[in-house]
């Protein structure tokens, strides 16, 4: 037996033996197969072949100089793959790709994966996704920043590939490019090689929204009673044409003349449509005066003309807006705390604070709408604040119901130390902390020192405190000459809890963006948004009433 076993030992280590170097070259050639397959991918990755996805160029750093060498115009999209809003890109982006191939377009478009192609990033400067730089004539050094929407691309580059202004030779061409559309730019210049022409070929490029002509030849200067370099703006509303002459000390203020053509391609006197909101907050005017009026009533709608006759003298410091309270407008009365009944009536509107003022009594003629107007831009005007009347149950709740008669003698109680969130009914964001901050409020209700509060600010307005996005969460210490703390950080009932516990203070926090899904450095864009960058809704003045 023994014997028996030694055979079957010997057996199985000669077994092993046999075995052995058989199965390490099996091992070997796997290896080989792997190692194989890694250099194949290697030497694809390292190619410089330019693939394309929807018409896309898709880049890495191995291609990245062939593509700038073969394509004159090239915008490229360095997006991160989680990014949300460079998916809602794509589409948009690709099918911008499709319509400058299909025109044989010297543009084209293309993409970088940031993420992975770190030394791209690093080049370029890529902090935040998407960014979309435009690189010419395959210079890599200096590429340009395109920070417009989506839609205009196309057009963006389309003024980048071709002239930015359609050259006029004669009297038939100039008329008939004037009359083609409501709007045109022309600039004559007596040297179309010179500072002041190149200027504004400059403007040209950039203001895709407008269409520009060129002109040289004297008969069209004399034609449109010129004598010196001018650029003209032709309108088939108001005044039909504006000149604005290039000063021959100064030459052309390339952004003070987009500013000019801005400010004066609008219609002195603005009607509030679903069209026309764009053009009002594209402008960019610090005030809004508004005429709040019913469109069925013929006396109302006579308001009008004095509205316009006093118009003219603020062209370009205040914005005259006409609202029908029964039309588009009627979104718009709830911002203003009115109803339609209150029409006739109107409202000045500070834009970069959202202070709105009133007359004292409606008096809608021209000489009395400018004596206001002047009188508020002196600041001799106090600004007229929004308050709802208190809730009767406004204190008998663990969450404490303020309004702007009730703010102060609750915030201001140097006994407590009151934390305030001031929201819209509307606001996606405010919603979503809702529960938190009744949890939060539920946790300290028996706690005499602590106030969990909170404010309607579009129905509630504030003298010293702007409020510019939702939600904002201000905290107002105990004691004598308190001051107010801006919450910012994680929406949750724990930070909360730690903010109050800590005397409204916080250890070091991630960074919010980190919290809601991006890294830290890496937060989108206001590039192409319809959306936030940190959990806020911002709406500067009548936004916030048009946006729901």
């Amino acid at each position: 037996m023994r014997g028996c076993g030694s055979r079957l030992v010997w057996l199985l280590v000669l077994s092993l033996a046999w075995l052995g170097p058989a199965l390490g070259a099996e091992d070997k050639d796997e290896e080989v197969i792997e190692e194989e397959d890694k250099e194949k991918k290697e030497d694809e990755v390292l190619s410089d072949e330019i693939k394309e996805e929807d018409n896309v160029l898709v880049l890495h750093e191995h291609n990245f100089a062939r593509a700038l060498s073969e394509h004159q115009l090239l915008l490229v999209e360095f997006y991160a793959p989680w990014c949300g809003h460079c998916q809602q890109l794509a589409p948009a982006f690709a099918q911008a790709a499709a319509e400058l191939r299909n025109e044989s377009s010297p543009a084209r478009l293309a993409k970088v994966d940031a993420t992975a192609q770190t030394a791209l990033a690093t080049e370029f400067g890529i902090t935040s996704y998407p960014t979309l730089k435009l690189f010419r004539d395959g210079n890599r050094t200096h590429p340009l920043a395109y920070t417009g929407r989506a839609g205009g691309i196309v057009r963006w580059m389309q003024r980048r590939a071709g002239p930015s202004a359609t050259l006029l030779q004669d009297a038939d061409i100039i008329a008939a490019f004037i009359n083609s559309q409501d709007l045109v730019v022309v600039g004559f210049f007596k040297d179309l090689k010179g500072e002041a022409a190149q200027a504004f070929f400059e403007v040209a490029t950039e203001m895709v929204d407008m269409t520009f002509g060129v002109a040289e030849a004297a008969e069209l200067f004399q034609m449109y009673g010129l004598s010196a370099d001018t650029v003209c703006l032709f309108k088939k509303f108001d005044e039909r044409q504006t000149n604005f002459p290039v000063d021959p000390s100064r030459g052309l203020d390339t952004a003070e003349l987009t500013r000019l053509l801005r400010i004066h391609s609008l219609q002195l006197v603005m009607e509030f449509t679903n069209e026309t909101s764009n053009e009002i907050f594209g402008a960019k005017i610090p005030h809004h005066m508004l005429l709040f009026l019913n469109k069925s009533s013929p006396d109302q709608l006579s308001l009008r003309d004095s509205f316009r006759a006093a118009a003219g003298g603020f062209r370009g410091e205040v914005l005259f807006v006409v609202v029908d309270v029964t039309g588009h407008g009627a979104d718009v009365l709830p911002f203003f705390g009115m109803t339609a009944a209150d029409a006739p009536t109107l409202r000045l509107v500070k834009m970069e604070s959202n202070r709105k003022y009133r007359m004292e009594q409606d008096n809608f003629s021209d000489s009395a709408i400018r004596t206001f107007i002047q009188a508020v831009l002196d600041g001799k005007v106090k600004p007229h604040l929004l308050s709802a009347e208190p809730p009767e149950d406004w204190d008998t709740r663990p969450v404490k119901v303020l309004v702007g008669k009730t703010f102060e003698q609750v915030a201001f109680d140097e006994t407590k130390n009151v934390f305030v969130k001031f929201y819209a009914p509307w606001c996606p964001h405010c919603q979503a902390m809702a529960a938190a901050w009744e949890e939060l409020a539920e946790r300290y209700k028996d706690r005499e020192d602590i106030v969990i509060a909170e404010m309607d600010s579009t129905a509630n307005e504030l003298e010293n405190i702007t409020i510019h996005g939702y939600p904002t969460l201000h905290y107002f210490p105990a004691g004598p000459g308190r001051k107010m703390i801006e919450f910012k950080s994680n929406r949750d009932v724990e930070t909360f809890s730690k903010f109050l516990e800590n005397g409204g203070t916080l250890p070091e926090e991630p960074p919010v963006s980190e919290a809601r899904g991006h890294p830290p450095a890496q937060g989108c864009p206001q590039l192409l948004l319809d959306g936030d960058r940190e959990g806020v809704c911002v709406h500067p003045c009548l936004t916030a009433a048009f946006s729901r």
